[in-house]
């Protein structure tokens, strides 16, 4: 077959194929303008038709309503029906009645940016695929670093889908460089050795290895642990306070036990923002006790690092900057469209046991001429432009214009407390004597009425017991009802400890727009369906 009927074989293929227009290109704007039209309308009515922060839908309700569109969806109607399902489906963070994550909604400038990166999309394993967004990333990282408090020029660091990747690295890195330091060996390599050979802390080839994290640290701490090899059980929780900070004294106690017992602390992680509550730990006294102990210090700031953009709240993190490793998430108090998570660590050198060399991606003749890669960066290969959206925020408010942002949503958590706690229904969790909430989370908990107040959550008579299984029972049902009935998103979680009386609902205040009136309302929503669920 000549080339010319090769070439009419494929023009024939796509003939009577809708969609197949490409979206970069010198066309591609062209292609992209009347469908990026009908995707703003959709989303407009499928907003309109959801009426507030999720629709009025049991789960099993709504899913039948996805499966009819998405089987009924087709050819060119397939994008705004979909597009309108989603949206009439999607529970909105940008509704002030929708405060139970750290979901943040996205700034407008933001998404229009992200929409540029999903067009052309570049990826960012290797310079031929993505010139100027290799360049944008590396100065993106140094602004990041600096604003840490790290030295731009020793600093080195990744875009990541967010903290739960960022909190892998920073453990990997741990566990490659004290434990490889301590064992003479090239973990990343040879493995982790075996535990229990019996030998102690000195030769440390038999210890076994220790991360030592706040009982209120992310769950991924212990996924991080299990995925290298470590087993969750090598993470000691270390005990909290009332406000859910990790404790000096017994973080303390955790390494001297390390040490009697011939283990081997291989990495202290610090929590700069705990998603129930915003607390953030010790943070210097964490790292003079890593360096003291010799163990790897990795701040998770997924949350708390936005604190990093105020003034005002700035110093809550200070000695973040003494931290071998500090994760950020710019999908939380950020306002970025997911994900735009940050890992950095304080010394570039430390992130050797990550390098890597594709021979089709990063040949070493090819950086020998200039042309950089960030592939031995990151644990991922394909990856996409993320940094681009923050650079564009970040020139489009400057540090001052987002820290605005994160101050009103503290204002407008400190407000929610304070009328929580003067609410005679609701019991404020731990902000009593305490000051006001740390970032922009608090938690409370609606009291029934034959709860007998804030004795329900203790006790050791049978009736106080009932008491609080009761209260525990409300509060749950009251946020499915809210949820049901599309009135509200309100997070749900638990105190620590054993026994009847520990759940507590959630606000997470991420919209800087939201005023103190719709708190209120907010509030005033979950009494009602409290007392709605009493009257069931």
């Amino acid at each position: 077959m000549t080339t010319e009927a090769l070439g009419a074989a494929v023009e024939e293929l796509l003939r009577p194929v809708t969609g197949t227009a490409l979206s970069g290109g010198t066309g591609g704007a062209a292609a992209l303008e009347p469908l990026v039209r009908e995707v703003l309308g959709a989303l407009a009515e499928g907003a309109a038709r959801r009426g507030g922060p999720v629709a009025a839908a049991s789960p099993a309700d709504l899913a039948g309503g996805v499966a009819d569109t998405f089987g009924a969806a087709r050819g060119t109607e397939a994008l705004g029906r979909l597009t309108e399902l989603l949206a009439h489906g999607s529970a909105d963070p940008a509704d002030p009645a929708c405060a139970a994550h750290l979901h943040c909604p996205p700034l407008a400038v933001a998404v229009a940016a992200d929409l540029a990166v999903s067009a052309l999309n570049p990826s960012q394993d290797s310079w031929d695929q993505a010139p100027a967004a290799t360049v944008l990333e590396t100065l993106l990282l140094e602004e990041m670093a600096g604003l840490v408090g790290y030295d731009p020029a020793e600093a080195a660091g990744v875009l990541t889908s967010g903290g739960t990747e960022s909190n892998l690295m920073g453990l990997m890195l741990a566990r490659d460089r004290v434990l490889g330091a301590a064992t003479g060996r090239q973990i990343e390599l040879t493995g982790v050795p075996r535990a229990g050979a019996g030998v102690g802390l000195g030769s440390a080839a038999g210890a076994r290895p220790r991360i030592l994290a706040s009982a209120a640290a992310h769950f991924s701490v212990q996924r991080a642990a299990a995925l290298l090899g470590l087993g969750e059980d090598a993470v000691i929780p270390v005990a909290v306070d009332s406000q859910l900070r990790m404790k000096t004294g017994a973080l303390t106690a955790a390494l001297e036990r390390c040490v009697e017992r011939g283990q081997l602390p291989v990495a202290i992680v610090a929590t700069a923002g705990t998603t129930d509550t915003g607390a953030i730990d010790p943070l210097r006294e964490c790292a003079e006790l890593a360096a003291r102990y010799g163990a790897w210090l990795h701040v998770d700031a997924a949350y708390g690092g936005g604190a990093l953009l105020s003034d005002r709240l700035a110093p809550l993190l200070d000695g973040i900057e003494l931290a071998d490793s500090v994760s950020l998430d710019w999908h939380k108090l950020g306002w970025q469209p997911a994900a735009a998570g940050i890992f950095l660590v304080r010394k570039s050198e430390t992130y050797a046991s990550l390098a890597r060399r594709a021979v089709y991606l990063n040949p070493a003749d090819d950086e020998e001429a200039g042309y950089p890669s960030l592939l031995g960066l990151s644990l991922r290969t394909t990856r996409r432009a993320d940094a681009f959206k923050i650079a564009v925020t970040l020139r489009t408010l400057g540090r001052e214009g987002l820290g605005r942002l994160v101050d009103a949503c503290h204002e407008l958590a400190v407000a929610g407390a304070r009328a929580v706690a003067a609410h005679p229904r609701l019991e404020l969790h731990g902000q009593a004597g305490a000051g006001e909430p740390v970032l922009t989370a608090f938690l409370f908990r609606y009291v029934p009425a034959a709860s007998g107040g804030a004795g329900a959550s203790g006790g050791a008579s049978a009736d106080a017991d009932a008491d609080a299984v009761r209260a525990d029972e409300v509060n749950a049902a009251l946020r499915r009802r809210l949820l049901r009935e599309g009135g509200a998103v309100v997070g749900r979680t638990e105190l620590p400890g054993e026994g009847p009386g520990r759940v507590r609902l959630k606000l997470t205040l991420l919209n800087p727009h939201t005023t103190v009136r719709e708190v209120e309302r907010l509030l005033d929503a979950v009494v009602a369906a409290g007392a709605a669920e009493e009257g069931a």
